[in-house]
């Protein structure tokens, strides 16, 4: 199978972690969420992914030289300007050469266990233009809401409703299938959107299926969630084969080689590669990047310190994500889902409280 992996965002809402890096790139416990991604389709058999980029695209091919991961072929297919969800998947799969071939189509920054190969086997049983992927949530408001029949046919395509008046809590996950038709009729030469455009459409010819799945699903777009893709991993909330710190270890807690951890510890605890957490120190459900470093008598709870960030004496951050090789100086607080970029220094005694710095 061929997949193309949308990954040409500039994850806005993960400011300023993704001025420096694109948000597929971020780390999830030591390892870029693309990594996780392509891992996921080699597993289904996908031996060639087009990345289908824009926003910084060195930084992927910078991350795979060789131009494959997994066992997977990476091709890198760059975006002239941004022409949205299905302008990019057509510019995609002409750039590769697969414009002709059934597609797997994956959003880059979603993380699941859903069953590739169950959406496949109805794909090819229904015999559609493209079978999507739903998953269930609380709140389907933020997202593309897909009612369907019992044949699993799509009878509407509803993005983004009132929370009191989406018709079901079954949204778009982000994963489909598509026949060389679907791509024939995006238009070229301007923007447009899978979502509002070409599903419509498919919607209203009947040729649009779905499979509802409850397998684990998360959108990593928001600091909230960037911070649970990670605490997932270490609580083992993840299928078999990815890294369960919590669920392993009766202590909690998983230190790399080179990796140094002297302090208290409450909940679960990854330390990276040349890390360390000093004696007096308190840390609770985190995860401390490779040569990151928690000072005695601070404090991180629920929070993700990336590679080369320092935490000073005395300081807190709670339900936070600190860049790579930013500084929390002593006694600095940041609280409430704050995101520090990298290589950010915020200032000795400083409150930040559901902060970007900088901004």
């Amino acid at each position: 199978m061929i997949a193309i992996v949308l990954v040409g965002g500039q994850g806005t809402r993960l400011r300023p972690l993704t001025y420096s890096l694109p948000k597929p790139m971020l780390p999830v416990v030591e390892r870029p969420m693309i990594a996780r991604v392509v891992e996921w389709l080699a597993t289904y058999g996908v031996t060639k992914a087009v990345l289908s980029l824009g926003y910084q695209p060195d930084a992927f091919v910078d991350a795979f030289p060789e131009g494959r991961f997994a066992g997977v072929e990476l091709h890198y297919a760059v975006e002239p300007e941004p022409l949205d969800t299905a302008g990019a998947i057509r510019f995609a799969a002409l750039d590769a050469g697969v414009e002709g071939e059934t597609l797997v189509v994956v959003n880059g920054d979603v993380l699941t266990d859903l069953d590739l190969g169950a959406l496949v086997t109805l794909h090819a049983a229904r015999g559609g233009a493209a079978t999507i992927a739903l998953t269930p949530v609380e709140d389907p408001s933020a997202y593309g809401v897909v009612p369907t029949d019992a044949s699993g046919r799509v009878l509407a395509f509803i993005e983004k409703p009132a929370r009191d008046e989406a018709p079901t809590n079954h949204i778009n996950a982000g994963t489909y299938i598509f026949e060389p038709s679907v791509v024939e009729r995006i238009p070229s030469g301007r923007r447009v959107s899978v979502e509002r455009e070409i599903f419509p459409q498919l919607v209203d010819a009947q040729a649009l299926y779905a499979l509802d799945s409850d397998a684990y699903w998360l959108d990593t777009g928001t600091p909230e969630r960037y911070l649970r893709a990670q605490f997932d991993i270490l609580r083992g909330l993840r299928s078999p084969g990815h890294l369960p710190v919590c669920a392993k270890r009766s202590e909690g807690v998983f230190v790399a080689p080179g990796g140094v951890l002297d302090a208290n510890v409450a909940g679960c605890a990854f330390v990276g590669r040349s890390a360390s957490v000093a004696d007096g120190a308190f840390v609770h459900d985190v995860v401390v990047g490779a040569s990151a470093h928690v000072a005695s008598g601070a404090r991180v709870r629920d929070a993700v310190l990336l590679p080369g960030a320092v935490v000073r004496e005395g300081a807190t951050v709670e339900g936070s994500v600190v860049g790579p090789s930013a500084v929390i100086g002593a006694g600095a607080q940041v609280l409430s889902g704050s995101v520090v970029g990298a290589a950010a220094l915020v200032a000795d005694g400083a409150v930040l409280d559901s902060a970007r710095h900088p901004v």
